[in-house]
């Protein structure tokens, strides 16, 4: 808490913290004070392995095991505390020893108290830090300072710094000190010049001569105080401490007369820790310049004190004696003190500025040392003083102190502005040329001096012996350099690097000095014979000088020429100075220029002979040789290895290094070397020494960390382990494009990748261990970041291989140790977090930053693995490293908590552990606010491990019973972090997706409660408390405010889904376009998209880093002056390019987020309309969720700045929403009408529906719970969005077409029972009654779809006629549903006059071709069957329509049809199976079904085109018979009907309904073809044949041949028996009714008199009266075509008629007296009710649902029988009618063939030519020929078998049918009438 509020500075943890303080303030207090030992707890705890003892925090006692008390009593001895605290520090222990992998609970018991202490103090370091302060602040707002200071002012007067000295003196980690004295003053407030008892007391303490222990320290203390008593005698007013004052020069003399100065360099300066605190090095600064500046007399003195030695020296010398011993070196202790503090700058403080006073001021702007250097304002005298102390040093400078003094302006000048200052220093002192040290008017301190030096050295050096010129400097005797003299050129050379490296412009003013020339001088002295040492000084200097590239570029061509030679001496030596210097003058060279043609003309070009000097002299020997300085070894490696790792690096794989080229040299063609990094690959791609020894460095390495001791060259050895595994990553990032190039090169290389030749066998331990090593630097994750992080990149790298996985779960799993320890490193890493735990990285050092963003990166990596890993097969690395099961099924699995049954802490626990942090707070994770991609990447794992099929089981239950996961984290959405957008949007998507399938199993597992709390807490708009802060108060505190603030801030929030959706901006700020002056912009936009490639991700994005190489490279290649003039403005517009990429990328990610994220919002608003249990949402309530949830989604994507990208997604949310609208609004309106027992005041309307109670009772205030006003906003919103998408988007507008027949829906009638009761109402009643709910709801659809005009006409209509196929087809259906409730038909003009009708109508012909490849065997796809079916279900939908079956006529929707060949296209039925396939596809319909698919839609549309034309009915009727004709041999192959189905009984139920009104007498003669006489034969001919056939039909269906066809179909129908057998009975029905309809037609318009009649029967009644029953003997038809049929099938249809209704009838009255008691039925009767609709699962739905599908299928079943009732009727009225037509033709008119009257009748009876023709069945045969055999005996024949057939018991059927069916129906019926008449006919005699 004093974290976040102090160094995290979070706003809400101010409040916290002040209660916590409170709270812990004795903790503070009792500083690290342990609760006591206690007699009566040491018997509790005795006693706890029998009797138990009682645990704070734990209800009830616990028993304790003997091993666990006996280790509580050694550590209650251990740190002197109460025996119950050293049990529950034990508990502690053990509960987290997982985190402590190898350690016993005793030792974590230990750990945790040091921690708990560590904790407290770190607490208070940081509240004193916060105190209000005057030299120092951290910036908290007043209010936190305020609180702070005032807490540590009551906790220092209760006596805190007492305590805290008390515990300094007694702490001793080691326990080797005593305990210091604890009855010591205490210091209250800074005494020093308040408390003169006090200042006496130190004084004469530290004047006391009793020296200390270490008497080091006692000079440091001696000196501070000094320092302090000088500083106070500086102060006004303190005489009274004159005696103390005065003494202050006597103080500081006994200090250095201690060494005090070697003492601070040697024993604190040069300490490995030193640097790790700012603090300490400020205070030896302030130390120092304390010292320089409030002392200079004895600054001066010990100036005074080294000159006068330096004499004795030279004295001593002179006289061949030896120096006195006893001489002083304290000012040269001193420089070398100044020179070691500033040497390094870790925190870049630069505190060595305040030891330069600027002549002038700096170029820069700011200058960070105490002075700012503005040119009139006068410097601090401080910084005068300590500039004035550097200068005076310098001068006259005695030879003992020359190296000194050069070192500590070394020091001095490390910064880039102190060595600009020291560079200034240098050149001021060389005041002209000097020819002799010791000379006049010159300091040897000065490059003048020294260089020109150097020039005297290596003249002499070059030449065997002196020159005469040269005799005259004593300091160049001719043996060469003396050591004295080397010293001096080693400490200046080291001097001009440090300069020359931090300081550019002193790099190239000496550089390019026209007299000093040290690049040539230095190439010249390395030349000659001079000590190693003093070459690889040298070198270093090159190196320096180097890092210019200016400068590089030279050196490489002057190292070309000077062949610089590493000869064998340093072997001898066993020291390699020169070698590292070499490697280090490379390094640097080669990153500051790389000239490929190195060497040209003077050997083959190229880096090639430095490759293989580094890699076989160096690296490859580097371990077998010997050193005499062990830590040499690694600093060898360190710097070979950084060459490699730079040339490397820096290589891209290139297609011309894989050809050979060829240069000149000397008049021969030799070929050129390859670049050192196609080298470096190659041999890292092969088993080659270089690889074996890295990974060999590799495992050394690890074995070496693994020891945790210090050992000589450690860091170095770090540091080569770090460029091996980054050599390692190289090659795996760029091997795949080197083989690429490779493979399609001639070069006859071989190479392997690298992740195999990683698995090869380590030839030291004979293992594949190379994978486990690079894995087992992960454990040192803590101590070394770099090598985990280069460890877990490789290990991210190899993992996406599958086999690879395999293998290295083995090879990890292999050693039950091994596994554990890279387990916990793995999780180590993971869990690195906390080891920064009050670091502000803003505040931290560089090095902090640095180190915790490699922290932050391995983890990135780590999962990133786990990831990758995942996406493979098991076993995978990622089931191992979650703590899955590998040897048994992954499923099996059974997570737990560390520790639990010996469960190991994984990487699970530790991603769970990342994302818990702070769930139980108001902010939410921590992660998601601080570490945002890491938290993203461990939503993915957790997402991954719950959607994998394996994992899904053992991670949902462990999340949801040991976490609560997804509630802890749900209640915290949604995230907020514009900052860190696009990981918000992930993260947030990745929870919202386990989310789904959390409540998608739940629902399938019926966990209901779980469901329904993960439901409360998304939809609820009523507030909850989801979470507690752990202080009681808090959270009501803050409840009553907003209470207060807001006034119904308590009734209502926003649920919580709708606030995910507001968390999702949909606007997307788009980068400014290009603005390019050289460029051309169209070429730019090229080369970005060929440096497109898809990222992690898989979103396509621009590759910055190759872009930038292939824009450099072209301004590389221009050529010519004006070129390099512009060009840094070109570079300047490369930087616009790349900024412009790097902007456009984060856009695409930002949209991909932004989709990511709106596609798992709807996933999860989806599956909790889908997949959770109905009844967990109230109806009103889904009702109202739904509503709001559609408007908000529209808001926002209808809002002017929404991008485009997201239409998609939310056009399929809106089509899932509307859909459920639809279903919930409907069942609605079902409830209140389904049927229950007692509930009378539901009453039946006459079509069927129901009508609810009158007004008064129930009054309507809306169609549905939310309001006909919401349903109105939803459409106009639908459609805006329809409008929106303009042009293009045809698929999001697929799914608003599909939503918008979902809405339109709502205000369709349900299915309702037809009854068949009789209405009580009238029918002006009925036509006056108010308008009903639909009816309404569907006007003002209607209005507010037409109030939208021709703009939306013309978007579906173009989509209805062009485009996707799906997107075609809901066009379709919408227009279908549109022009349905269109009363005014607006629509229907629209597509008439706007042409798209036609359009529609043509395109049937063009549909022709497509629609004849669908019937082959094997078609491709289906979609142009559904288009197809589409638009014929439109054109159906137009055509009922009067006005639209008219526009169809006119467009020749008919004639089109009739030019299809497709019709014609018949396929004959395959009775082996589906087209002789053994295993017919599942989907695909048999090439039968699929011509009925084609033909079926065809003969509806001309079905109902009949049916509508009233006016233009003979036109009508005309076409269609042109049809007919058109296909006639697929129509009378339909009629002969010889494949009895489903199928083919409702092809003849529409043919034969077709016929029945277009093959009449009379459309003959309106056909608008010329008709000659043959071809009105042909035509009769045609019309005859139907008719005919259709009367055939009779027998097969009518007759008793009907009960055959019956049986032989239940043996055929499978699957969906019941309802096919419905369809099929409804089918015969229709075929009869048709034919009958027909044989009425024909005899109506053929016969307008009762004396002109036309016989269709002959007067047989044969086939009623011998058979009534089942024909057994052949399936021909009863009568033969060339004969008609007799009367006997219509009196057999009007019995079979009449005794089929009885049976609808009963069946129909059992259906609705079921429907009304549902509930009441027996559960099996309602399971065979359900299985009729729902074939399988039926057993799995609950009894409401079961109830649903029950009254579904009754419904069903009603109607289908009030159709067959009325079919029933229809039949037996005709039958009557055309029964009682030839009783009363052959009864009363009909002149016997025996009678003399047979002339005249037959005269009679065939006037009507056309009609016999018709009727005759072949050309040459006519009607007369068959009715010769009507004889009078027929007819008398006839009279009686009719009497006996229309019996009493038939009239009374048929009066008994009219009774209950008709006059119900509200019809007029002829029954009776007929009736009457035929019975009337029968007893007239003809006698």
């Amino acid at each position: 808490m004093v974290g976040n509020a102090l160094w995290r500075r979070q706003p809400e943890a101010v409040h916290l913290l002040d209660m916590i303080l409170k709270k812990h303030k004795p903790d503070f207090i009792s500083l690290f004070k342990n609760p006591p030992k206690n007699v009566q707890q040491h018997e509790k705890v005795q006693k706890a392995s029998t009797e138990g003892v009682a645990i704070q925090g734990q209800q009830g006692t616990r028993l304790l095991p003997e091993q666990l008390i006996k280790e509580a009593f050694i550590l209650s001895d251990l740190f002197d505390i109460g025996e119950l605290a050293a049990v529950e520090l034990l508990l502690a222990g053990e509960h987290q020893q997982p985190h402590f992998p190898g350690l016993t609970r005793g030792l974590v018991a230990v750990l945790l108290y040091w921690d708990g202490k560590r904790c407290i103090a770190n607490s208070l370091k940081a509240l004193i830090q916060s105190r209000r302060g005057k030299t120092w602040t951290l910036e908290l707002s007043p209010e936190l300072v305020s609180m702070t200071t005032r807490f540590t002012d009551e906790l220092m007067q209760q006596g805190l710094t007492y305590k805290i000295l008390t515990l300094v003196s007694q702490i001793d980690v080691n326990n080797e000190f005593e305990k210091l004295q604890r009855e010591r003053d205490m210091i209250h407030q800074l005494p020093l010049l308040t408390e003169r008892q006090y200042i006496a007391t130190v004084h004469s303490r530290l004047q006391d001569s009793q020296p200390w222990k270490l008497p080091g320290l006692q000079a440091t203390v001696r000196l501070a105080w000094a320092l302090a008593l000088r500083g106070i005698s500086q102060l006004p007013d303190v005489t009274a401490l004159a005696e103390f004052t005065e003494a202050d020069e006597a103080m500081a003399e006994l200090a250095i007369a201690d060494n005090v100065f070697l003492f601070l360099t040697e024993s604190v300066v040069v300490s490995e820790n030193f640097y790790q605190d700012e603090f300490y090095i400020r205070r030896i600064h302030n130390l120092i310049t304390d010292f320089l500046a409030l002392m200079p007399m004895k600054v001066k003195q010990l100036r005074n004190r080294a000159d006068e030695d330096a004499r004795m020296i030279h004295m001593s010398m002179q006289m061949g004696n030896e120096p006195p011993i006893s001489l002083r070196r304290d000012l040269e202790h001193l420089m070398l003190l100044i020179g070691e503090l500033y040497k390094k700058n870790p925190f870049n403080l630069e505190l060595a500025l305040e030891y330069w006073c600027p002549s002038e001021p700096l170029q820069t702007t700011t200058l960070l040392g105490s002075y700012l250097g503005v040119a009139h304002q006068r410097p601090p005298q401080r910084q005068v003083v300590l500039s004035k102390f550097v200068r005076q040093m310098g001068d006259l400078l005695p030879p003992t102190i020359y190296i000194p003094y050069l070192k500590m302006l070394q020091g001095l000048a490390s910064g880039p502005q102190c060595a600009h200052y020291c560079f200034s220093l240098l050149k001021v002192n060389g005041g002209g040329h000097v020819e002799n040290i010791q000379g006049a008017g010159g300091s040897p301190v000065s490059w003048e001096h020294f260089f020109h030096s150097l020039m005297l050295y290596h003249e002499h050096l070059r030449k065997d012996l002196p020159s005469a010129d040269s005799v005259q400097y004593r300091h160049l005797p001719s043996r060469g350099i003396t050591q004295k003299e080397q010293d001096g050129l080693i400490a200046f050379l080291q001097l001009t690097s440090t300069i020359i490296t931090w300081s550019e412009n002193a790099r190239l003013a000496l550089c390019e000095h026209p007299q000093w020339t040290p690049v040539v001088v230095i190439l010249g002295l390395l030349q000659c014979s001079i000590p190693p040492v003093l070459k690889a000084e040298l070198l270093k200097t090159l190196a320096a000088f180097g890092k210019s590239p200016e400068i590089a570029a030279s050196l490489w061509q002057s190292l070309e020429y000077t062949q610089v030679e590493l000869n064998e001496i340093e072997s001898r030596c066993e020291e390699y100075p020169l070698t590292r210097a070499f490697c280090q003058l490379i390094s640097t060279l080669v990153e500051s220029s790389f000239p490929s043609n190195l060497g040209a003309g003077l050997r083959p070009p190229g880096f090639d002979p430095y490759l293989q000097f580094l890699r076989d002299s160096v690296f490859l020997r580097f371990r077998t040789r010997a050193y005499r300085r062990a830590a040499e070894k690694w600093e060898v490696a360190e710097v070979v290895l950084e060459v490699f790792y730079k040339l490397l690096r820096d290589y891209e794989p290139q297609l011309e290094d894989f050809v050979d080229q060829f240069v000149e040299l000397q008049g021969e063609e030799i070929i050129a070397y390859k670049p050192p990094g196609f080298s470096l690959m190659y041999h890292l791609l092969n088993e080659s020494p270089m690889l074996e020894l890295a990974l060999s460095l590799l495992e050394e390495g690890v074995k070496q960390l693994d020891t945790y001791a210090p050992f000589p060259g450690k860091k170095h050895l770090e540091k080569a382990v770090q460029h091996c595994l980054a050599l390692l990553n190289l090659t795996l990032q760029k091997e795949n494009l080197f083989m690429d190039l490779l493979r399609e090169s001639q070069l006859a290389l071989i190479v392997s990748p690298l992740e195999q030749l990683l698995q090869g066998i380590n030839p030291r331990t004979k293992k594949a261990d190379n994978v486990v090593n690079i894995a087992r630097y992960l454990y040192h994750g803590n101590t070394n970041p770099e090598l985990a992080f280069e460890s877990a990149k490789i290990l991210c790298c190899i993992s996406c291989n599958t086999n690879i996985q395999i293998k290295l779960v083995g090879d990890f799993t292999h050693d039950q140790s091994v596994s554990q320890k890279l387990m916990a490193g793995f999780v180590e890493c993971l869990d690195s977090e906390d080891t920064e735990e009050f670091v502000r990285l803003e505040e931290g050092s560089e090095l902090e930053k640095k180190l915790a963003g490699i922290r932050h990166e391995t983890r990135i990596h780590i999962l990133n693995l786990l990831i990758t890993s995942l996406e493979r097969n098991p076993p995978s690395l990622a089931l191992y490293l979650l703590g899955f099961e590998l040897k048994k099924p992954v499923s099996t699995t059974n997570l737990q908590d560390p520790g639990v049954l010996g469960c190991p802490r994984t990487c699970l626990h530790a991603i769970l552990n990342i994302l818990e942090k702070g769930t139980e707070g108001r902010t939410g994770p921590v992660a998601v606010r601080e570490s945002p991609q890491l938290a993203e990447l461990c939503y993915q794992v957790i997402y991954q491990l719950c959607a994998c099929s394996d994992t899904s089981g053992p991670t949902m239950r462990y999340l949801r019973t040991s976490q609560d996961f997804l509630f802890s984290q749900l209640q915290h959405l949604p995230f907020s972090n514009k900052e860190y957008e696009i990981s918000m949007l992930n993260q947030m998507s990745w929870l919202m997706k386990t989310a789904s399938i959390e409540l998608r199993v739940t629902s399938l597992n019926r966990q209901r409660s779980h469901t329904q709390r993960l439901l409360h807490l998304l939809l609820d708009d009523m507030p909850v408390k989801p979470y507690s802060d752990g202080e009681g108060g808090v959270e009501d505190e803050n409840r009553s405010v907003s209470g207060f603030l807001h006034f119904d801030t308590a009734t209502k929030v926003r649920r919580k889904i709708l606030s995910i959706l507001d968390s999702i901006d949909f606007s997307q700020e788009i980068p400014e376009p290009l603005q390019l002056d050289f460029f051309d912009r169209t070429q730019i936009e090229q080369v970005i998209a060929n440096c497109e490639h898809k990222n992690l991700r898989g979103q396509t994005v621009c590759n910055v880093k190759l872009l930038h190489r292939v824009l450099v490279a072209e301004v590389n290649a221009l050529q010519g002056m004006a070129a390099i003039g512009q060009r840094p403005l070109l570079m300047e517009e490369i930087s616009t390019i790349l900024q412009y990429v790097v902007g456009r990328n984060k856009l695409l990610q930002c949209l991909h987020a932004k989709r990511h994220a709106l596609e798992s919002w709807r996933q999860l608003v989806e599956i909790i309309l889908t997949a959770c249990p109905q009844d967990l949402i109230q109806a009103e309530d889904r009702q109202l969720i739904i509503r709001d949830i559609l408007q908000d989604v529209h808001d926002k994507i209808l809002d002017d700045e929404a991008a485009h990208e997201l239409m998609p997604v939310v056009a399929g949310a809106v089509f899932t929403l509307t859909a459920h609208l639809s279903q919930a609004v409907r069942t609605e309106q079902k409830h209140p009408l389904a049927l229950r027992p007692g509930e009378a005041h539901y009453a039946f309307t006459l079509d069927g529906c129901f009508t609810s109670p009158p007004p008064a009772e129930n009054p309507v205030v809306g169609f549905a719970s939310i309001g006909d006003s919401s349903l109105h906003i939803i459409l106009k919103k639908l459609l805006d969005f329809i409008l929106k998408t303009g042009g293009g988007f045809q698929r999001v507008r697929t799914h608003l077409y599909g939503s918008l027949l979902y809405y339109l829906q709502i205000a369709q009638r349900p299915d309702e029972p037809d009854t068949l009761e009789a209405a009580k109402k009238t029918m002006w009643e009925r036509l006056t009654a108010p308008e009903d709910v639909f009816s309404k709801l569907q006007r003002e659809n209607v209005a507010i779809i037409e109030s939208y005009g021709a703009a939306l006409m013309e978007v579906v209509c173009r989509d209805a006629c062009d485009g996707h196929e799906i997107g075609r087809m809901l066009a379709l259906a919408l227009l279908d549903r549109i022009v349905s409730v269109d009363r005014q038909q607006q629509w229907l003009l629209y597509l008439s006059n706007s042409g798209y009708l036609k359009v529609l109508v043509d395109s049937l012909v063009e549909d022709d071709l497509t629609l004849q490849s669908l019937l082959t065997p094997q078609p491709p796809l289906l979609k142009a069957l559904y288009t197809y079916e589409s638009k014929m279900a439109f054109l159906t939908r137009v055509a009922k329509i009067q006005q639209g079956a008219l526009e169809l006529l006119r467009s020749g929707v008919i004639v089109r049809l009739a030019q299809c060949q497709v019709y014609d296209m018949r396929p004959e039925v395959d009775p082996q199976g589906v087209f002789g396939m053994r295993d017919p596809p599942v989907f695909i319909p048999t090439p039968v079904d699929r011509y009925r698919q084609i033909l079926l839609p065809a003969l509806r549309l001309c079905q109902v085109i009949l049916t509508s034309s009233m006016a233009q009915h003979l036109q009508a009727a005309g076409q269609v018979l042109q049809f007919l004709i058109s296909h006639s041999d697929t129509i009378q192959a339909i009629l002969r009907c010889q494949d009895v189905s489903a199928g083919s009984l409702l092809e003849l139920a529409l043919l034969t309904g077709i016929i029945s009104k277009a093959a009449l007498p009379g459309i003959l003669s309106e056909l608008d073809v010329d008709v000659n006489e043959g071809s009105l034969m042909e035509l009769q001919g045609h019309i005859g044949r139907f008719q005919r056939q259709c009367l055939g039909l009779l027998s097969r269906f009518g007759g008793s041949d009907r009960l055959r066809q019956f049986k032989f179909q239940d043996d055929n129908v499978e699957g969906d028996r019941v309802s096919k057998k419905d369809e099929i009975e409804l089918a015969m029905q229709q075929i009869c009714a048709n034919v009958m309809e027909y044989c009425q037609s024909l005899m109506l318009q053929s016969s307008p008199t009762f004396l002109h009649a036309v016989c269709l029967f002959t007067p047989s009644l044969s086939e009623t009266v011998n058979r009534d029953g089942p024909r057994q003997d052949t399936q021909a038809p009863v009568v033969p075509y060339w004969r008609l049929p007799g009367l006997g099938i219509i009196v057999y249809l009007l019995k079979q008629s009449a005794s089929d209704f009885f049976s609808y009838y009963d069946s129909h009255r059992r259906s609705v007296n079921k429907l009304q008691n549902v509930e009441q039925l027996p559960p099996d009767e309602i399971k065979e009710l359900c299985q009729s609709v729902m074939p399988a699962g039926v057993d799995k739905i609950s009894t409401t649902q079961k109830y649903v599908l029950a009254r579904r299928r009754l419904v069903k079943l009603i109607n289908n029988r009030a159709k067959l009732l009325s079919l029933c009727s229809f039949i037996i009225e005709t039958c009557l009618f055309i029964l009682w037509r030839h009783l009363e033709y052959y009864l009363l008119h009909c002149t016997p063939t025996d009678s003399q009257d047979s002339l005249f009748a037959s005269r009679t009876l065939f006037k009507s030519r056309r009609l016999q023709d018709s009727l005759a069945s072949e050309a040459n045969l006519d009607f007369r020929s068959g009715l010769t055999i009507v004889s009078q005996h027929d007819i008398d024949q006839l009279q009686a078998d009719a009497i006996n057939a229309f019996g009493e018991s038939l009239q009374k059927k048929l009066l008994d049918i009219e009774g209950l069916y008709s006059k119900v129906r509200s019809r007029y019926s002829f029954i009776q009438a007929l009736v009457r008449r035929i019975r009337g006919l029968l007893r007239i005699s003809r006698n």
